[in-house]
């Protein structure tokens, strides 16, 4: 994303100025009118980047820092020299907030600061800072995004915890396969050579062995090349979404992972309502934490239509991706007035679920790798076993 400096205006005629993140001009014009502003003019800026964005517990540490200090009257200024002085941050963090610090002495709002370090802060982040300058609750809403940032946290941490077995066991299954192939396979060699005829799976197994043992380096190689052509390949807009369209349908899984991206959609999405961002930019940034390039292309419909006069249920209900109790609660909310308490509690619910599907998912991924094992190493039994067995038939058939 660039950062832009603009002007535009409102309906009343009231002139603004900043600086906002978007993709293009076109997207900022866009970001803009879905703030009731019109764009006169803009620069694209080309300001500090930092490289690294901040993971979830920093910001959240962060935004808990800064809502303690600032509720307990604190000023901005003074409480993000504190924080800067911080003698248990590291040094790369100690130098974002250093900057944060000089920007707004100098009379930079927060939220353009948090702008002019590139990817340093996420855009929901900025965004709900932008919220609480203008009404004047930096606190609550800073406490709010370290919660939010905390429960982020702990899901993706559950996540890679989750994963931990499953990648040992990946781990195994190419080490036990290597040393079979590599030292335990050999061995057999000279056996084998001694017999007239080999069955097919055996002569398979025998130049896999051969191979694995006098050309192990280039193994590495293709799985390396390998590795860099998917990369490059699911790079490729199309294909990254045609993937990501099948794992929303695929069998089972994709239920789960429904339930995941939801999730993520519905924590955002009341963050932002319920800071009194409109919601047409609620939808503009919630879209971009889903995680999926499906989904996330479909928003722009879904934007058009609640432009056009749709209800947010009613739109959400044709977004293929989310499950149905999103656009129920949704649509609750709608009826009774209470929009934004009926986002905080699906958030809530939604968020124990998708706890629920991680576990879910690693619980199939499991046996289906210890399944692989057993396929592999039986696959080596045989091809091993029924020579000799046949063998031992031949002589006696001869002695009989």
């Amino acid at each position: 994303m660039a950062t832009y400096r603009y002007k535009a205006n409102d309906e009343q005629g009231k002139t603004y100025s900043g600086s906002m993140q978007a993709t293009s001009d076109q997207d900022l014009h866009a970001r803009l009118k879905a703030e009731g502003k019109f764009l006169i003019d803009y620069k694209e800026e080309r300001g500090r980047v930092s490289a690294k964005r901040l993971r979830s517990d920093k910001l959240s540490e962060f935004s808990r820092n800064l809502g303690k200090l600032i509720k307990a009257g604190v000023t901005l200024v003074k409480a993000l020299r504190i924080i800067s002085e911080d003698e248990s941050i590291k040094p790369k963090e100690r130098e974002i907030y250093s900057t944060l610090l000089r920007d707004v002495r100098q009379g930079m709002t927060l939220s353009d600061a948090m702008m002019e370090q590139g990817d340093t802060f996420p855009n929901l982040f900025i965004n709900m800072m932008r919220s609480s300058e203008s009404a004047g609750n930096m606190d609550s809403i800073a406490l709010q995004m370290a919660d939010y940032y905390s429960k982020e946290y702990k899901l993706n941490q559950k996540i890679k915890s989750s994963m931990t077995y499953p990648k040992i066991l990946t781990v195994l299954i190419i080490l036990v396969v290597m040393v079979i192939m590599g030292f335990v396979i050999p061995q057999f060699s000279n056996l084998f050579a001694q017999m007239e005829s080999l069955p097919i799976a055996t002569k398979i197994l025998l130049a896999i062995s051969d191979f694995v043992k006098s050309k192990w380096y280039v193994m590495i190689f293709v799985a390396v090349l390998a590795y860099i052509a998917l990369k490059m390949i699911f790079s490729i807009p199309k294909v990254r979404i045609a993937k990501d369209k099948l794992e929303i349908h695929a069998p089972v899984i994709g239920r789960l992972r429904k339930i995941v991206y939801t999730a993520r959609f519905a924590r955002t999405l009341s963050s932002l309502y319920s800071a009194g961002i409109p919601i047409l930019t609620c939808l503009s940034i919630a879209k971009t934490t889903i995680g999926n390039s499906y989904i996330e292309l479909q928003f722009d419909k879904l934007i058009s239509d609640i432009r056009s006069g749709e209800t947010l249920s009613n739109a959400i209900e044709n977004v293929d991706g989310f499950t149905r109790k999103l656009s129920s609660t949704i649509m609750v909310g709608e009826e009774t007035g209470s929009l934004d308490s009926m986002l905080i509690s699906i958030a809530d619910q939604m968020d124990y679920e998708s706890e629920i599907a991680i576990g879910k998912l690693v619980a199939m991924l499991e046996p289906a790798m210890i399944v692989v094992m057993a396929l592999i190493v039986g696959f080596i039994m045989i091809a091993v076993i029924q020579p000799i067995y046949g063998s031992y038939q031949s002589i006696a058939g001869s002695v009989g």
